[in-house]
Formats: C-alpha cells, structure tokens, sequence
C-alpha cells in the first residue's frame, strides 16, 4: 500500500530555491568567459546587407558573427521531428505541410522585427551592447504581411518564396455527416471567435552557457529549455558533429510554459561560436528581447456554425479557424490540431467537420504556450454552450447536461484520431459528476438568486461556467534510471526536463514507496543529457504519466533484482522477505537482514560474486515508458463576477474549479499547479494580448502595455478533486500542468455576457477589459435609445 504517494509530501525543492542555493544561467560563470549581444532587426520585412567592421575594432570584441560566417558550416533550423504527426495520421487526414526552414542568424533578409541578423561576442555584455550599436544595418523594406487574413489571399507575396504561399500547414477532420445534422436540427446560429496573440513570460527569460573542450572536441551547453535532448540532437545536426560530443544541461529553470519547449536559433548560435573561439560563450535574453523575440502563442480565429434542437441538444458543428503563425511555425500543426481533437471536450456531438490553416506573417514565430490550441477550442465550445443556452431561454447548466458524455458511455470513442495516432477514445470519467461538484462548490444556485435579486438594483452578477478536456501524458516515451549507490541511498535519472512541476518530490515519492523508504532517501537527477541516452521533455502535461510511470517500473524492476539478491545471500526464498526502512529482512526472522548498502556490496563485479549468476552486477534498472496513448484529464471552471457599469472594472467574487487528473501524487503539488495555471488563464482572459501594427511593428513591448494579473486581482481559487483512475498506466495518473490555464478566458468571457445578457451583450473575443466593458454598454445603450426613438415615431 501507498505511503507517500496521495500525501502532502513538502516540495524537496523549495529550501534550494526560497534561499539563494538555486542555479540559473544567468548565475553561472566560468573562467574566461565572453558574453553576446545579438543585432535584431528593427523592421518585420526588409532586405538586408550587413557591415561589422566597426563594432569589431573596438576595444573587448573578439568576434562579430553573421550569416556570412555560418554559411556552409551551419544548418537552418527545421520543424523539431518530435513534433511531426505520426505517418499514419498524415496518411488518414491528408494534411498540407510545407517545409520551412528558419536560419540561425538572417541571411539576406528578415522576415520579423527582433530577428537576429548578428551576434557580438565581447569580454562582457556591456562592451557587447555597445559594439552591437556599431554593426551596420542597411535596410531595404519590403512589404509587410502582419494580418494572415492578408498574407492568404491568392496573389498575397509569399514572406517564404520557396513556399510559393503563406499557408504553411493546413487540415481537415471530418465525423459524421454534418450536413445532415445541420438539415434536421430545430435551430442554427453562426459566431465568430477571437483568441489573442499571448506570450508566456516565464520569470526567467532565456539564456544560453557554451563551453568546448579542445581535448574531447566536446561541447556542453546549459540552457533555460524545457527539452534538453531536442537541443542535443540539433546542436549535433546543424553543427555536424556526433550527438555523444554534446551535453546539454539545464539547471534550475525558471518557468517554461511551452514558450522554452522548442529550439532556438540563439541555442545553436552560442553553441557554433563556443567552438569556434574555443571559450566559454554565454547570453541572457533581456526582458525586451523576450517580449519581441521569444516565441509567442494562441492567435486563432473561428468561424463557426452550430446546428441544435430547442432541448439544447448539439446536432452538428462546423468550425473554420485560422492560425497565425509569425514567420515561423516550428511546430507545425501541433497546436491546431489539439485545437481540433479538443473542441468537442466532454460533450456528444455526433456530425463535425472542422478545418484550420497556420498562416505565416510578419510577425515574431509561433509556439505552444500552456494549453496549446485547448484554451482555443474550449473558448468556441463553451462561448457556443451559452449562446445556445440564450437563444433557447436555458440556463448554461441544462445545455452542458443535454450534451454530456455519461460514465456509463466510458470508454467513449470520438470518431477520430488524437495527435499521437491512436483513436481519440476517452479512458474514464464522469463528467455529469464533475459539473455538478463544480456547481456545488461555487454555490450555483444561490449566486443565481443573488444575481436576479441585485439585477433590480442595477448591479451586474454574472456566472460564468466553463469545462475541458485535455489529453495529457503524449509520447513517444520517457525513460528512468533507478540506482542504488554504495552507500545505500536510491538515485533517480530521470529523461524529462523539470522547470516548476516539483519532479524532486513527486518523483522521489513513487520511489519510495516502490523500496519502502522515506523520499529524503531518494535523489532525483534530472534535465542533463548525460543521465540516460534517451529522453523527450517536460511539456504537454506529461511529466506524471510517462517520467512518473517510468520511474515506477523501473523501481519495481530494481526491486525484483535486489530483493533476488538478498534471497541469494541469506538463503531464504524470496516470497520470506520484506523490503523496508532501506534493508531487507526474514518476516519470520527479522535479525537476518540486509541494508541496501549490503545489496550494492554484494551487487559488485569481480570474482566469487555474492549475486546469482544470471543477474548482471551493480544495482540498477533502467525503464522507458511508452503510453499507449493519452490520458484524458478533465475539470469543470466556475467563475463569478461583479461588473461596475460605469468603469469597466470587472471583480472576481468567486472562483472554482473541479479537476480529474487521476491518482493525485501530491495534492499540494497538484493544488499549486492549478492555481498557478489558473493565474495566467486569467491573464488572457481579462489582460493579456500582443499587438503588433500594420509594419509588424510590437506595440506591446513592456509592461506598461503588456498587463498582466498581480496577486491583486488573482482570487484564491476554491478546488475540488474528482479522481477517476487512467487505465492507461498502472498508477492511474492523468496530466495536470496544463488544466488550470484552459477554461479561465471561456468562464471569464461567459461570466461577463452572463452579467450584461439583460442589455444584449456577447463576449466573444478576449481579452476582457474594462475598456472594452465599456464599449460594449456604450453600444448596448446606444441600441436602446436608437430603438426607443424609433418606437417613440
């Protein structure tokens, strides 16, 4: 039975990090080290010719890099081959996928504003910064594609020309006959859904350490990544050499949330120029940099048709969306097609037809940010449930509930595939359950009343609900090393690349609980290319079901041997032993016993080995977990608002939310997690939006544009559990990164048109702000007295 798994087990991470023992990249330092400033481009579409005799004669440079240098000795930057759709599902969706390949440092022109043309390499980033103000730019505009609506007309200039278009990838998914549905439904409607362009703002920004060691011909690279071995394989690719010569390490990270879930240009740049000057080479992505620079996210828009009955019950959907992807998608179809295999979350909608394009522009490149394309999906489809719900004189609660999967429907097959191949078929739940947890939690029924109550009172309440599903735990595997040392103690080597999921703790609780030891007992070792050949990263809500799971077996495995061991050495038959308190023992006679430490003694090569003879010396297993497919997490958000007509300002009175992420490791952990997502859901819902001009220009480049939610305006979020096991590993556990970011801009949004339907008002784009709050009263009492008058003829 679980001792520490389910427990409140304190994050072993928290004393390093709370009292300065942390190490970031910008904290390391290493002897003669030389720091960079990379030029940016200040226009989005320009040809360029570039000089860096200047900036090279000052004092403290020692070299001035730019397409010039990298030619012929370093590759682009191709779409990342983990993210690829699987062959298969190429072969039943027939998407379109056109290659484009993104250059470390700009050739002959630039395709974005802040795009690196040069880097400056100097005896430190001041004397970097400024020899960077004397390389030689000279521009030649070129138009300007920044709105993909634009850039997809036929005859739009391709920004790529080898493209011959700007539609780099597009899709369409198909169940059922959705003509058909849309024939025998009672009622149609058509909207159309915005979902802004976001950036992910971690509190580190990125930053990149180089070091090259002549004698090995051997690079190691530490950087702010949330997928150590994707960097790895492309620093070996693009700079031709074997991936055994690169070792990639990040160090404590700051927060990633996707944005650091890719491969920069800058990463194989520092790692090219290590090698060329045979020193270590460091940068650090200032605040700016990042707001212009650092991939960004969402920037959907839908077109959309719904076909119902005067039930509420769904027929058929019809969705047309566009992605606009900047200047280049690394990812390609990833986060279109989650939005595509999430729209429909926890609702039976037999006909569906729904089709998307990833459209390049002048804009700075695209990439997943927490959620990736489900925060999208969820926004339409819940936006769609109250709107329905509206026009039927229903409340939200009796359209979700006519729509709802029911527990006994489990497992329930979707009638397509997910991102991994496999059919989308949901593993368990009840989501009926789920709803009505939330419901009770928010005290539905009387903030109902509360609001019809204060409606006569001219003050606006509005409830706002919002639910989701999220495949979590994708593949293609995640791999563990479990080992014990010579002094007994259990050591974990883990392949995923923790940055804030608490992998310390969590993982090491699994791990006790497998030798029957406390988790102070168990070290884990992660984000280091060196512990194990293979791994993937941390992302997509997956580091619980595949690290998790890999740990666990693994563990089992070591377990076994070491349990074979101590039966070989004792002489006592294996089912007579226990393991526990870090030795093993005779039930029947506890004086016999070995401590592990005796175990790696006795596990040691050599003559006369004190091992069975078909056992493999030294005490170790290695696992690599490969799911079948996704878990499906699910949860239920409810948001309450107060509305001030007269400024805008919107008030949270209460917020809730109901989530299944399966067996909880550490409810603790899993609480921050949602909280914590929650908080940047509510970024976008009610602040969050990168703006860019006609020229591509960033108008949202510091805080002062760029708001984002404070400890002020973030509520205390009340949360509930509703577990039901995944069979799709053996500890029944779902993902949970990614939950808490999803429903916030769909519960805001209908909170807000729950609270202003008495004058008319739909809220389909985010963010809300009190701006637009006001906007929207201004044209709703603009309507009234436009009406009054005309009745009043």
């Amino acid at each position: 039975m679980a001792t520490y798994v389910g427990s409140n087990y304190r994050r072993k991470e928290d004393y390093r990090l709370l009292t300065g023992k942390s190490e970031f990249v910008a904290d390391m330092k290493l002897h003669g080290m030389l720091e960079v400033a990379f030029v940016r481009s200040m226009h989005a579409h320009a040809e360029i010719a570039v000089d860096g005799t200047e900036a090279l004669k000052m004092p403290g440079v020692h070299a001035v890099l730019t397409a010039r240098d990298l030619a012929g000795v370093v590759g682009p930057l191709n779409p990342l081959e983990e993210f690829r759709l699987p062959q298969d599902l190429i072969d039943t969706i027939h998407p379109v996928l056109l290659p484009c390949p993104e250059d470390i440092l700009a050739v002959d022109k630039v395709v974005y504003a802040g795009q690196p043309i040069a880097m400056v390499i100097a005896e430190n980033r001041y004397l970097a910064e400024d020899a960077a103000a004397r390389v030689l730019v000279k521009y030649t505009p070129l138009p300007v594609l920044a709105d993909p609506f634009r850039a997809r007309e036929p005859g739009a200039p391709p920004i790529h020309p080898a493209m011959g278009s700007n539609v780099q990838a597009s899709l369409h998914v198909e169940v059922g006959d959705v003509e058909r549905g849309m024939a025998e439904a009672d009622c149609l409607l058509k909207r159309r859904f915005v979902v802004p362009r976001v950036t992910a703002n971690p509190l580190e920004t990125r930053g990149v350490l180089a070091d090259y060691d002549r004698r090995s011909d051997s690079l190691t690279v530490w950087t702010s990544t949330q997928v150590t071995f994707m960097v790895r394989s492309n620093i070996a690719k693009l700079l031709d050499i074997p991936e055994e010569k690169v070792r990639v390490v990040a160090p404590d990270v700051g927060g990633g949330f996707g944005t650091k879930g890719g491969v920069y240009p800058e990463e194989i740049a520092i790692a090219y120029a290590a090698r060329r000057l045979g020193r270590p080479v460091k940068w650090i992505e200032d605040r700016m940099e990042h707001m212009q620079s650092c991939r960004q996210s969402r920037d959907q828009v839908h077109e959309v048709e719904v076909a119902f009955n005067r039930d509420g019950r769904i027929l058929a959907l019809k969705d047309e969306f566009v992605v606009d992807s900047g200047a280049y998608n690394p990812l390609l179809v990833t986060c279109p097609y989650n939005t595509v295999a999430h729209m429909r979350g926890m609702f039976k909608i037999p006909n569906f037809a729904i089709a998307g394009a990833c459209v390049i522009t002048n804009k700075t490149p695209s990439i997943a940010y927490r959620g990736a394309g489900r925060p999208e999906a969820v926004f339409v489809m819940d936006r769609l449930i109250q709107i329905i719900s509206r026009e039927l004189g229903l409340d939200p609660v009796e359209v979700m509930e006519v729509n709802l999967i029911r527990p006994e429907e489990m497992p329930y097959d979707q009638g397509m595939y997910y991102r991994d191949g496999t059919k989308l078929v949901y593993d368990s739940g009840d989501y009926p359950a789920t709803l009505h947890h939330a419901l009770e939690l928010a005290e539905y029924d009387r903030y109902r009343a509360l609001q019809r109550e204060r409606r006569s009172e001219g003050e606006y309440i509005g409830i706002g609900i919002s639910s989701y599903i999220e495949g979590t735990g994708i593949g293609p595997f995640e791999g563990a090393v479990i080992r014990v040392d010579a002094t007994g103690q259990i050591v974990a080597y883990i392949g995923s690349t923790p940055h804030g999921q608490s992998h310390e703790t969590t993982l090491s609780q699994i791990c006790a609980d497998e030798f029957g030891v406390s988790p102070e007992q168990v070290t884990v070792r992660a984000g280091d290319t060196s512990l194990l050949p293979y791994g993937v990263g941390t992302f997509a809500s997956r580091g619980a079901v595949t690290a998790g799971s890999a740990v666990q077996v693994a563990s089992q495995k070591l377990r076994e041997k070491m349990m074979r061991i101590a039966s070989h050495t004792l002489e006592i038959p294996v089912e007579d032993l226990e393991m526990r308190d870090g030795k093993v023992f005779a039930r029947q006679m506890p004086g016999r016993s070995m401590s592990f430490r005796d175990i790696a003694r006795a596990a040691r090569p050599g003559p006369n080995p004190a091992r069975p003879a078909d056992l493999e010396p030294g005490v170790e297993a290695t696992h690599y977990f490969v799911p079948p497919s996704v878990t499906y997490s699910g949860g239920v958000h409810v948001a309450v608002v107060r509305l001030d007509k007269d400024t805008g300002q919107i008030d949270i009175i209460r917020y809730v939310v109901v989530h299944d992420c399966g067996r909880v490791l550490n409810p603790m952990v899993v609480d921050g997690q949602i909280q914590g997502g929650v908080a940047q859901g509510l970024g976008e819902a009610m602040y969050e939006q990168i703006v860019h001009d006609e020229q591509g220009q960033l108008l949202t480049g510091t805080y002062m544009d760029y708001l984002q939610p404070t400890a002020m305006e973030v509520p205390d979020v009340i949360q509930g559990h509703s577990t039901f096991l995944s069979t799709r590993n053996a500890m029944g556990v779902k993902g949970v990164g990614e939950g808490g970011a999803i429903s916030p801009p769909a519960a805001i949004a209908n909170a807000v048109s729950d609270a202003l339907s008495m004058i008319g008002i739909e809220v389909n784009e985010v963010p809300v702000t009190p701006v637009k709050v006001l906007q929207y009263c201004r044209e709703a009492d603009a309507r009234m007295r436009l009406a009054a008058a005309e009745g009043a003829r």
